[in-house]
């Protein structure tokens, strides 16, 4: 296990690596005069040359992305020209809020997906299994914002059940504090993972009651909640685990989808409105926080699984 840890790290390594250099360059593509971005279309060439000379951009690019590893060895992200602010204080401004909601939405879709799967595995083919099956099609079929319009058309406007506009506090933990003005946000979240997760839970259990230790379960006369519990339903949620692994980044764009039509203030609404701004430096620090989620995910997923399936033999 040591071993696979320390190659999986490597590869994490080096996976980091590529897409920061591939972010980096694209970024340098879209806009090759940083200094005219910041300091807009009315700066005189002279003030463009001397921004670009004292912030390095006046170099070749190669040069820069060096510079630019070094920073981030270093724990620097840069700087928002913008906003005139660190970009690391500006993500741990935000992340907390951004974590929490994704945490929230992802407890609640797993929550519901993995018994609603089990359920319509066991009773396969019938009217809850179809109904479940086309709800889940149209709901994975339909895009975030729309959900989200359509909850605040029906729970917030028709009945004024939930707040239209999620908190505004700055506390991370406002999904506790203030479930009622977070409740539209997290469920919008929630809903299109119920989706995925149920599907792969229900085919992971149709797959594994066919296995010869359910058969053997039942014979020996366990009760049937016991067979789904105390068997199933642990070697039917490893492709689930995988599956959550890789769809953490996922999380991060529909933060984004969620955050802008609900005005919560985290990551994802930081992302937008450093678009609008071309505020480059933190484009370049939110994406990289996606590949970092998607490594982190997939090395997670595949620590998990392997711990929890002790048939896979890890490779020495």
């Amino acid at each position: 296990m040591t071993w696979y840890v320390v190659r999986r790290l490597a590869i994490s390594f080096l996976v980091l690596l590529g897409i920061s250099a591939v972010v980096f360059f694209l970024l340098h593509l879209v806009s090759d005069n940083p200094g005219r971005v910041v300091l807009g279309q009315r700066a005189s060439p002279e003030a463009v040359t001397d921004f670009n000379r004292e912030h390095g951009f006046d170099r070749p690019v190669v040069m820069q992305y060096v510079s630019y590893l070094g920073q981030l060895v270093q724990g620097d992200l840069g700087r928002s020209y913008k906003l005139n602010e660190n970009v690391g204080a500006l993500l741990r401004q935000n992340a907390g809020r951004s974590a929490m909601l994704s945490l929230a939405g992802l407890i609640l879709s797993l929550l519901i997906a993995v018994p609603l799967g089990i359920l319509q595995a066991v009773r396969r083919n019938s009217l809850i299994d179809r109904g479940a099956t086309a709800a889940s099609y149209v709901l994975y079929a339909t895009p975030s914002f729309l959900l989200g319009l359509i909850l605040i058309a029906v729970f917030s406007q028709s009945l004024p059940f939930f707040p239209a506009e999620a908190s505004q506090s700055r506390s991370p933990w406002v999904v506790l504090t203030d479930p009622g003005a977070m409740a539209l946000p997290v469920i919008t979240l929630a809903v299109t993972s119920v989706a995925v997760f149920s599907q792969y839970q229900r085919s992971s259990a149709l797959d594994q009651l066919g296995q010869d230790y359910i058969r053997v379960a039942r014979a020996k006369g366990l009760p049937e909640r016991l067979v789904l519990t105390r068997h199933l339903l642990r070697n039917a949620c490893l492709p689930l685990i995988t599956l959550v692994g890789t769809l953490i980044p996922t999380l991060l764009a529909g933060n984004l989808i969620v955050e802008s039509l609900f005005n919560y203030p985290g990551l994802g609404l930081l992302f937008l409105n450093s678009l609008q701004r071309e505020d480059y430096p933190v484009l370049l620090a939110y994406t990289l926080i996606g590949g970092v989620l998607t490594v982190a995910g997939n090395f997670v997923a595949d620590i998990a699984v392997a711990a929890a399936d002790r048939r896979i033999e890890l490779e020495k």
